[in-house]
């Protein structure tokens, strides 16, 4: 007997009704029409609040839990994400923009990234919100533009430490690295930063993302600890502020299941009791994007033909990489897997069939789902890709073959 195929996890967080998926308690029909156009992303505000209440009923009370934009800077969401999270992570000045656009205390917001720019410096300086500091570099020029200007900006040192997190989709330490300083350079840097007229309050230490182990996490957040003890013995003044970074993952693929944060929790626990007292004045904030917003959105687009090619069926769709890179397997992936979708407009169904969906454009690359089991497709029905908030609309390449863009609304 072959053995069963890997299943995707459930996608409940999306109820249905009548034979139709709902999202924001609307209909996909309905919610389509009102957007007015296909293809398009919408993402669910209950489900994101719903998402950060249960990290705040299960992490431990003195953790933070801060918003990383890159995983979807659009303007709504991370206005919704300001009041219900406590900080914002920025990546870019336009990333910055919007995170000042929403109001929130500029001291709650911080600024990441290995290239940024003497006009990105300056803007995030004047604003004063936390630059994370990621070579010498940028500590240098950071420094005569406060000094041009009669600034004091406010940094941390983003580490980048001799360990990574294991099992992890995307490393971003261990090893030679762009991403921040060296574990065994900082403390020069930091002897650095005490003759330069500059804020110093803590330490980055984000070391992978989209991981499902909880073992995995926990031993790096332990080690994490570990070093930003170490250091905070050269800092020039008091740990406030200590970013340990995220990496908690959502199920994408068959087989994959939903990360248990109970381990995690129980671990931060006893982290906190065993290094606060090392650590009296540091916050300690977990940074979290795909974790808070992947599994809330889902992309929408319109089958526009069905044909057959030598035994295979393929649905052509009005939507494809240009709009969801990572659906097609082209963000990372070394193996194409299909991500978990259905027929919005009719989720289930006795007559069904394996169908490739595939999207408009000229490249063999654009495939929303391989092989995959689905009611039997006719034009007009609507494929909706769950797992799509996070790395979607704006991780892809819309302006590729000039097809319309898609659009995206918040319900």
């Amino acid at each position: 007997m072959s053995k069963p195929q890997p299943q995707h996890t459930d996608m409940a967080q999306f109820p249905v009704v009548n034979n139709c998926l709902q999202i924001g308690g609307m209909p996909v029909t309905d919610l389509a029409a009102k957007v007015g156009q296909t293809p398009f992303y919408a993402y669910d505000r209950q489900l994101m609040t719903d998402r950060v209440a249960e990290l705040r009923r299960i992490l431990p009370s003195g953790i933070s839990l801060h918003y990383a934009m890159k995983a979807n800077p659009m303007p709504d969401v991370v206005n919704h994400f300001s009041t219900i999270t406590d900080g914002l992570d920025v990546a870019s000045g336009g990333e910055l923009k919007v995170a000042l656009a929403t109001g929130i205390n500029p001291k709650e917001i911080s600024f990441a990234g290995p290239g940024k720019s003497n006009e990105e410096l300056e803007a995030a300086a004047r604003a004063g919100i936390i630059i994370n500091l990621e070579s010498e570099g940028e500590m240098e020029r950071l420094s005569i533009i406060a000094s041009t200007h009669d600034l004091n900006p406010v940094v941390s040192v983003r580490v980048n430490p001799d360990f990574e997190l294991k099992t992890s989709g995307m490393k971003m330490a261990g090893g030679p690295k762009p991403f921040g300083v060296d574990a065994e350079r900082v403390p020069e840097m930091l002897k650095r930063i005490g003759e330069l007229p500059f804020e110093f309050v803590g330490f980055h230490i984000f070391s992978g993302s989209q991981n499902l182990k909880p073992d995995a996490i926990i031993e790096a957040q332990t080690k994490t600890f570990q070093l930003a003890i170490q250091l905070a013995e050269h800092a020039p003044s008091p740990v406030r502020w200590l970013n340990i970074g995220g990496g908690f993952g959502i199920p994408y693929f068959p087989g994959e299941q939903r990360l248990d944060l109970q381990p995690i929790a129980d671990n931060l626990e006893i982290l906190l009791k065993e290094y606060q007292p090392k650590l009296p004045e540091a916050e300690i904030v977990i940074e979290l994007g795909r974790y808070l917003i992947g599994e809330a959105g889902v992309y929408v687009c319109e089958i526009i033909d069905v044909k057959e090619s030598r035994g295979e069926t393929f649905a052509i769709a009005n939507g494809g990489l240009h709009h969801h890179l990572s659906l097609s397997g082209n963000f990372g992936q070394v193996i194409r897997k299909n991500y978990p979708v259905c027929i919005g407009n009719n989720v289930v169904s006795e007559d069904t069939a394996a169908v490739n969906i595939v999207g408009p454009l000229c490249t063999p690359l654009d495939i929303l789902a391989n092989k995959y089991e689905l009611p039997l497709l006719k034009t007009g029905d609507l494929v909706v890709v769950f797992q799509s908030g996070a790395y979607g609309f704006t991780a892809s390449p819309r302006d590729f073959l000039s097809h319309p863009e898609a659009r995206q609304i918040l319900v």
